[in-house]
């Protein structure tokens, strides 16, 4: 069964993106290395270039991905990564609004607004993969709810001081286990925790 992990980049003040919805430095060393993270046809993920202490684990990390769960606010920000996301064979979307009219007509990509049914999907669609949610609210309410397993950061040495906040409006405690993977790359931190149960 799929391993559901919460993941993102990650300001060191625990925003994914300023109140503007914007990222400023946070994906800069996506592209400050060497080495591309590709997958099986080497193009998919051609302009991402990371630096070597990255590549293994970044490039492995995709690789196992199956699906991708993604709120409504980053599906209109990215207009859904028009229906292929950076990682993974399948995305799924959290919504209370449906599907906008002609939006890529022959892409399976389901609208859920239920959090519990769309994890429920995307583990089906991802089998023996992982099933990544997109941090912020989205992926507070699956922590919340108990449907993630690990919970996976690219800590960037910014500090934004207000902003769109890594666990969305968390309302209550959850625990962690200690970092099961820490990697220091070039101008990023990479950290994995299993969550407490």
């Amino acid at each position: 069964m799929a391993t559901v992990i919460m993941h993102a980049v990650v300001s060191v003040d625990g925003f994914i993106a300023d109140e503007h919805d914007d990222v400023g430095p946070l994906f800069d060393w996506y592209f400050n290395g060497d080495l591309p993270i590709t997958d099986e046809a080497g193009e998919r993920h051609g302009p991402f270039r990371v630096g070597s202490a990255s590549h293994e684990y970044v490039s492995s990390f995709w690789a196992r991905i199956g699906a991708t769960i993604q709120g409504r606010h980053l599906f209109d920000l990215t207009n859904g990564w028009e229906a292929q996301p950076p990682a993974g064979d399948h995305l799924v979307v959290v919504s209370h609004r449906p599907k906008p009219q002609g939006w890529h007509p022959d892409a399976d990509v389901p609208f859920f607004d239920d959090v519990a049914a769309a994890v429920e999907e995307a583990k089906r669609r991802a089998g023996d993969r992982v099933v990544v949610v997109c941090a912020g609210n989205v992926g507070g309410q699956a922590l919340a709810l108990g449907l993630v397993d690990e919970v996976a950061m690219d800590v960037v040495p910014v500090a934004f001081g207000k902003g769109k906040r890594f666990f969305g409006p968390l309302d209550s405690q959850q625990v962690l286990d200690d970092p099961s993977l820490v990697i220091q790359g070039d101008r990023v931190v990479h950290l994995r925790y299993r969550v407490s149960r």
